[in-house]
């Protein structure tokens, strides 16, 4: 067992080894979009579209005040007070009345079928004008030049939609061990799956700055068709791939930054929000998983720590300490690259198998959540529980956009 053990640590090891180097091979590809001083030509309308729930105690004003300093000249904001039972819409409220740019939607109550993003998402298209649409979240800071620079690198490239991942800022312990764990694993995806690659058809996007074609959006039916999705940002970006629209998706820390999370009880709820979706909702691959990512980074640091305890009261086991060692060591490596790119002390890289089992841990959560028909909880609102809406089927076809206003 001892020699089955060891030959399994040093597989771990040595796959570790692997992630490091495509870690560091996926950095050096990942560009960061900086801000230009050149102009769009024949600058097209862009609608932003801002749906905010219960946003009072977080950073709505300054949100929206930084949208509405863009120095783009042709934009709307539409921002929809969905369904908020706090100052929320007195904000949006106040704000629209000192700029005649911002209109400000009060939300219908939520329609049979509809989740609450999506719905708000969709009424605030259909008052939206633009030639593009940009998708964004009320937690978003942009830099004045965010969406004049978005909007010359996709007019540049040719593309129809164009997705930026922001700086996500850090401000308590349980941030600065999660954020750059949850970066790590979005760049090793976008790295296996090539993203901008038009002849991939896997997409991501980040909802919180989502620059699309208003035709691509109608053609793959708007947010009609993504109106059971608690991920709709990623299932539209696989939509507007599959439609044979060409996607592009950038780091941009300079452009636009947010501070997700506050406490550890919004950062659980909101993984466990997202993580099953994120498996497509198959528990099968869920629990595969969780069992590996356990076995592969939780329990090597330990066994290394049981190996060095047994060898200090006199038992040689130092052929299993060695791999298990090194493991980690490679572990906290890579997690040390994604600290220094997420602007957190590489110190905090040494949490790296706490992490990686609190992100497990919640997609555990998430999973039996919802397989169980008990669902989840997001600003107040039940989502994907046995009596209301269940996870969607993955439909290939996009049906044809609805208007919620009829």
């Amino acid at each position: 067992m001892l020699t089955i053990l060891t030959g399994a640590l040093w597989f771990v090891a040595f796959a570790w080894l692997v992630i490091l180097v495509l870690t560091v091979h996926g950095q050096s590809r990942q560009r960061s979009l900086l801000a230009t001083n050149s102009t769009v030509s024949a600058a097209p309308l862009v609608s932003i579209l801002v749906p905010a729930r219960n946003e009072q105690h977080r950073v709505l004003e300054q949100c929206i005040r930084s949208i509405l300093a863009q120095d783009y000249g042709r934009f709307e904001v539409i921002a929809v007070n969905d369904r908020s039972t706090d100052e929320t819409g007195a904000i949006l409220a106040r704000l629209a009345k000192s700029n005649k740019r911002l209109r400000v939607i009060e939300g219908e109550e939520l329609r049979a079928g509809w989740l609450g993003k999506p719905y708000a998402m969709q009424q605030a298209l259909n008052h939206a004008h633009g030639e593009w649409i940009l998708a964004t979240d009320a937690d978003m800071i942009f830099e004045a030049t965010a969406l004049r620079t978005a909007l010359e690198r996709t007019l540049e490239s040719n593309a129809d939609a164009l997705t930026l991942i922001p700086r996500f800022e850090t401000g308590s312990f349980w941030e600065r061990v999660m954020i750059p764990t949850w970066e790590w694993v979005f760049l090793m995806f976008t790295l296996f799956y090539r993203i901008d690659d038009p002849k991939t058809d896997r997409a991501a996007a980040i909802g919180g700055f989502f620059l699309i074609r208003r035709a691509v959006l109608d053609r793959v039916g708007g947010y009609e068709a993504l109106k059971d999705e608690v991920m709709e940002d990623v299932r539209l970006a696989d939509r507007i791939k599959r439609s044979g629209a060409r996607l592009l998706i950038d780091r941009a820390p300079a452009l636009i930054r947010t501070r997700m999370y506050r406490t550890f009880g919004e950062m659980w709820e909101c993984s466990t929000k997202n993580w099953f979706s994120g498996m497509n909702f198959s528990l099968f691959l869920a629990l595969s998983s969780v069992v590996s990512m356990y076995l592969g980074a939780v329990a090597p640091p330990f066994i290394a720590l049981a190996a060095l305890i047994a060898i200090a009261s006199g038992t040689d086991v130092s052929a299993l300490f060695i791999p298990a060692a090194l493991s980690w060591f490679f572990q906290v490596l890579v997690m040390a690259i994604s600290s220094r790119r997420s602007a957190v002390s590489p110190l905090y890289a040494l949490t790296a198998p706490l992490g990686l089992g609190l992100i497990y841990a919640m997609l555990l959560d998430s999973s039996i959540r919802i397989t169980t028909g008990r669902g989840v909880t997001w600003k107040g609102r039940r989502i994907y529980e046995r009596r209301g809406v269940r996870p969607p089927r993955f439909p290939t076809a996009a049906p044809h956009v609805v208007n919620v206003d009829e």
